[in-house]
């Protein structure tokens, strides 16, 4: 079901020369020159690759992977660009179709017009089997592991600026692609996501900034018919009216909380027949966050978030789910950082169709993370991944766990 999991951007202003370079995101070792290369070897033992549940069909494998990350970065006066790409192939010691390869490309533009205007261009194209990678902020499917060269797009455009001293605005658009081999899936999630965004911003005090927002969304499945299903009759058109609050507590700790209403319409659902008469919903929207950075290279974010949004399941219009998350980033010795991350979701699939009407879904992830500086090009990393799926559909309830040890080198 859906991931549900928000990630903030750092927006950072280094030195290139003399002049100030415009440089968002970027640290100041990447910024003395203009590309950067990275390179992981690992080993690695999963206990359910196919993402089955458990008995004759879940089986497990040792392997191994080889991932190499190019980057290229231009920090100018008032303009930065980067291009990435990475190369992901895991090999199944156990497993016939022995070896998965995946390739995630991306491509950013900031500009900088004035002090207080600037425009932001993004476009990330994935191909991969691992759903955690296809849908890596917003999942749709269950976490998992599907054959073929699935794809996803997502491109963005976002102009932020200055109405008057104490009020900006922020216009965006973002438009998502879901292209996957498999024809059942296909015909589930085959889709194209459009969202348009308008926030203003006014700065209550030097702490608070209130927020407005509003998006319109809309969902159309793009497959092609399959056996008498047309899986248009699951459009959708969703208007998100909110408002909210950034605030600075301390220079260390930071929260933001949005909360609304999601009113969503199903333009083409009564062409499924008598079975469904549904054609629109009024859902509560919420999404909120704490982050606090207890020493210079320690953090912790924690959020929970409630939204309506798409599902695997051909028999429903979408689902509604409750996500709560939580990470933690600690300086354990000078050269040895630790990660754990946690999610725990709670969804419920309804508007669907027969037995599909109340179909219940739970899961939780549990991810732990070691990374070992040994000098200053080459880290050893260790980590372990725990996922858990427990479903009113018995097909779709499993475990996994994988855990994996490896060197990086970077340059």
């Amino acid at each position: 079901m859906k991931k549900i999991i928000t990630s903030a951007s750092v927006v950072l202003l280094g030195t290139a020369g003399v002049q100030a370079a415009f440089a968002p995101g970027l640290s100041s070792a990447e910024q003395t020159k203009p590309w950067s290369i990275q390179a992981s070897l690992r080993g690695f033992y999963d206990d359910n690759i196919a993402t089955q549940p458990s008995g004759p069909l879940k089986q497990d494998s040792f392997g191994f992977e080889i991932k190499p990350t190019f980057r290229l970065n231009f920090p100018m006066e008032q303009t930065f660009a980067s291009l990435a790409y990475t190369y992901d192939m895991k090999w199944y010691e156990n497993r016939s179709n022995s070896a998965d390869h995946s390739h995630l490309a991306s491509a950013n533009l900031s500009h900088a017009f004035a002090p207080d205007y600037k425009l932001d261009l993004n476009d990330s194209f994935v191909i991969a089997q691992e759903s955690e990678l296809i849908d890596k902020d917003i999942r749709t499917t269950p976490l998992l592991r599907l054959n073929g060269n699935n794809i996803n797009n997502t491109a963005s455009a976002n102009f932020e600026g200055k109405i008057i001293p104490k009020l900006n605005f922020l216009v965006g658009y973002e438009n998502r692609i879901y292209d996957y081999s498999e024809n059942f899936y296909s015909l589930a999630l085959d889709r194209m996501e459009h969202m348009a965004t308008l926030n203003l911003r006014w700065q209550v005090v030097p702490q608070t900034v209130g927020i407005f927002g509003y998006q319109f969304g809309m969902t159309d499945y793009t497959a092609k018919p399959q056996g008498g299903t047309d899986p248009t009759w699951r459009n959708s058109q969703s208007h998100f009216i909110y408002v909210g609050a950034d605030q600075n507590f301390t220079p260390q700790l930071n929260g933001s909380i949005r909360a609304g209403i999601q009113i969503t319409e199903y333009p083409n659902a009564k062409n499924a027949g008598s079975a469904f008469t549904k054609d629109s919903g009024i859902t509560p929207y919420a999404d909120a966050k704490l982050k606090y950075a207890y020493t210079a290279n320690s953090n912790v974010e924690m959020g929970i978030k409630h939204q309506k949004s798409a599902t695997d399941m051909i028999a429903g219009l979408d689902q509604e789910a409750t996500a709560l998350y939580g990470t933690v980033n600690h300086q354990i010795l000078p050269k040895l950082m630790g990660t754990l991350m946690s999610q725990y979701q709670m969804s419920s699939l309804f508007n669907g169709l027969g037995t599909f009407q109340s179909l219940e879904e739970t899961y939780f992830t549990l991810g732990a993370y070691l990374d070992y500086q040994i000098n200053k090009f080459l880290s050893a990393e260790a980590g372990y991944n725990f996922d858990w799926v427990d479903s009113d559909n018995a097909m779709r309830t499993f475990t996994r766990d994988r855990v994996y040890l490896g060197v990086r080198a970077s340059y």
